[in-house]
């Protein structure tokens, strides 16, 4: 995870502009999302299907569709967002290096690293991250008002 980590980071990135700017009530398009972190849209959709299929995100469809977060940010961790992002690199397989000093030492460090990581992500929730955000002087977007009509 820790020597990975492009893939990992941009999808913690596009859960937290979906939870800082959509929460789980309204929606945020693909193409905002890609605006506000500077990247271009077919770039990040492959991400966000995959985010979708894990019930991290639940996508809309529609006019005024897009995403917003599949559960209650306080219960989604880095860990998992991390992990949901490299399942597939994974799966895909790994045409690194091989021979005993990398079986037996190289990979037995990252394996040890790499837990302590993940045991440090797992206590991370996406509510931490947003307390943070606010903390560092973002201020989130307002709700919608309610209008009445009688």
């Amino acid at each position: 995870m820790i020597v990975r980590r492009d893939r990992g980071m941009l999808a913690v990135l596009i859960m937290l502009d979906v939870a800082f700017h959509a929460g789980r009530t309204s929606a945020v398009s693909a193409a905002d999302i890609a605006d506000r972190a500077g990247l271009a849209r077919r770039g990040i959709e492959p991400l966000l299907q995959t985010l979708s299929r894990s019930g991290l995100l639940e996508s809309i469809r529609g006019p005024r569709g897009g995403y917003r977060l599949g559960r209650p940010r306080r219960d989604i961790t880095l860990d998992e967002v991390m992990r949901t992002a490299q399942a597939d690199d994974a799966a895909a397989g790994d045409d690194g290096p091989s021979g005993d000093l990398q079986t037996g030492v190289v990979e037995k460090l990252w394996g040890e690293l790499d837990a302590e990581l993940a045991a440090k992500m797992k206590k991370i929730t996406l509510e931490d991250m947003i307390r943070r955000a606010e903390a560092a002087g973002f201020s989130r977007p307002l709700a919608e008002p309610i209008t009445f009509s009688i």
